[in-house]
């Protein structure tokens, strides 16, 4: 198997953290969507522990609620001694709802509203990642009429290309992220930034992109925000005490993605940044990381109900399942990979090769192509691995579909994280 924490029983079923998926169907319906908590806490420890390992003392992992944002997911990231990372108010709300500290939570965005603003700075926010100059402004202003004095970090584009896909690479300079360095303009930010009276400048912000799989660009993106903050204490005096490097460590959606050992690579940035401060002749700031797919992602798998199995001859055959596009858009967004399991038949070598299709009147909806599996036939139960990152979080209601429900399953239980939407919450807000 994949991941260590799926296998088979003697009926021939997956299995996820020793629990049948056939049992979870039967009892939750389908799609569904299996969070295993174990496996969440695992990726925590891993980054905490290596985080006060290997970087710099202050140093904190955040956990990127875009990847997947819910109540009881925040309990678990608040117990393993994580912080946050929210980019929207409705993130932000979720955290707050969940009752975890929002001194430790960083509220992103490249259009955060003065809405947006006056609701972090009420909740009493850690801090802001700020884009532009506009929004400085806007949290100047409002933190002054609140009679605040509001922490933010600057977002700057350090002109970094990992080879990610195009929509998922966040670090160039023509990103429509932060302000870029290389134009000299995060510096004229800076200093516009150090004459506002209602904002306290603690640092700098970057993400580079997602699905990463060489620790190199993370080095090189340090490097260069390093030497952004000898220039800062150089030039304007100011003495940079947090340096957030984003997330974007790649996960194993298939077989054939390498392994990442996630604290040989943050031991490897340690010693970068070591190098770096020394280098420049400055002191290491504190180091925040904020990994997201790779916590969340292979801890879920979604489970579906095989409704039709199509051949057509001389072409190609279809799998039809109860869910599609609706609950997983990334194929259909960006080719995205996954390993695809008849997990009725999960003793079965796969002979079957198939192109998996939702169910919503869109051709585009389909969540692999020639893929093999196990010979299939309606009722089966189909699972899709590493299904936790960008899934439930970009779900929809196209075509009227309800939303999956997700359960939480740890020492042989599982439990409603999330329940099924019904009918009735699609109609929730017509009049």
């Amino acid at each position: 198997m994949l991941y260590s924490n799926l296998s088979v029983n003697e009926f021939g079923h997956l299995t996820i953290a020793g629990l049948d998926v056939a049992s979870l169907v039967n009892e939750y319906g389908s799609p569904l969507m299996v969070l295993d908590e174990d496996r969440v806490r695992e990726h925590c420890r891993v980054y905490v522990d290596a985080v006060k390992k290997y970087l710099p003392s202050g140093s904190k992992p955040l956990y990127a609620g875009k990847a997947f944002c819910f109540k009881a997911l925040y309990s678990i990231i608040e117990s393993e001694e994580m912080g946050a990372d929210v980019v929207s108010p409705g993130e932000l709300y979720v955290a707050n709802a969940a009752g975890f500290p929002l001194e430790y939570v960083y509220f992103h965005g490249n259009n955060k509203t003065d809405e947006d603003i006056a609701f972090g700075i009420d909740v009493h926010i850690g801090r802001f990642v700020a884009d532009n100059r506009d929004e400085l402004i806007s949290i100047n202003r409002i933190a002054g009429e609140k009679g605040v004095k509001q922490r933010v970090l600057l977002r700057l584009s350090p002109g970094i290309d990992p080879h990610t896909h195009a929509k998922i690479n966040t670090g160039r300079v023509d990103s429509k992220f932060g302000t870029a360095i290389e134009t000299g303009q995060a510096m004229e930010l800076l200093e516009f930034a150090l004459s506002l009276e209602n904002i306290d400048v603690e640092g700098f912000h970057c993400h580079i992109g997602s699905q990463i799989f060489e620790s190199e660009p993370f080095s090189d993106a340090a490097e260069i925000m390093l030497k952004f903050a000898a220039d800062a204490k150089d030039e304007l005096g100011f003495i940079t005490r947090y340096v957030n490097l984003g997330g974007g460590f790649g996960v194993r959606y298939i077989e054939d993605h390498p392994h990442i050992d996630i604290a040989d690579n943050i031991k490897k940035l340690g010693e970068c940044i070591s190098t770096t401060c020394e280098r420049f002749g400055i002191t290491a700031p504190a180091i925040l990381l904020e990994p997201g797919r790779s916590i969340i992602a292979d801890a879920c798998t979604t489970l579906y109900k095989i409704g039709s199995v199509k051949t057509i001859t001389g072409y190609k055959s279809y799998v039809s399942i109860d869910g599609g596009m609706t609950d997983n858009p990334r194929y259909a967004l960006y080719g995205s990979e996954y390993t695809v399991l008849n997990a009725s038949k999960a003793d079965k070598a796969p002979d079957f090769v198939c192109t998996i299709a939702g169910r919503c009147c869109e051709s585009g909806d389909l969540i692999q192509e020639d893929v093999k599996i196990a010979s299939p036939k309606r009722g089966d139960i189909l699972a899709v691995l590493c299904t936790g990152a960008y899934n439930y979080s970009m779900a929809s209601n196209y075509n009227r579909i309800c939303r999956p429900a997700v359960i939480i399953v740890k020492d042989g239980k599982a439990r409603v994280g999330i329940r099924r939407e019904t009918f009735e919450d699609l109609i929730r807000y017509d009049m």
